[in-house]
């Protein structure tokens, strides 16, 4: 148990902290299960939406505490590269077979 005053504050201070990361960190994840559902449908257009607010989502968690920098852009570059994927995949079945 805190004693010192100094020692009181930085107990709250902790908690309050606590409870904001918590918040910011389930925002994240939730918006990049919203991100991967309408990746799995298939809609390009709305998952390129979707990925610029997952994007947005993490640049503000990686300048807080909530997260490093550094693991909000790997988060970034992985949600990236399912994107592309998907683009890549509708591109070649769009494509008509060459003889």
């Amino acid at each position: 148990m805190a004693h010192s005053l100094s020692a009181k504050k930085r107990v709250r201070q902790n908690t309050r902290r606590k409870t904001l990361n918590r918040s910011r960190r389930s925002q994240v994840k939730t918006q990049i299960k919203h991100f991967e559902a309408v990746l799995s449908s298939g809609d390009v257009a709305k998952a390129e939406e979707q990925l610029r607010a997952t994007a947005k989502r993490l640049d503000k968690a990686g300048t807080t505490s909530t997260m490093h920098k550094k693991t909000a852009g790997r988060k970034k570059s992985r949600l990236a590269k399912k994107l592309n994927a998907l683009k890549a995949k509708q591109a070649a079945g769009s494509q008509p077979k060459q003889a």
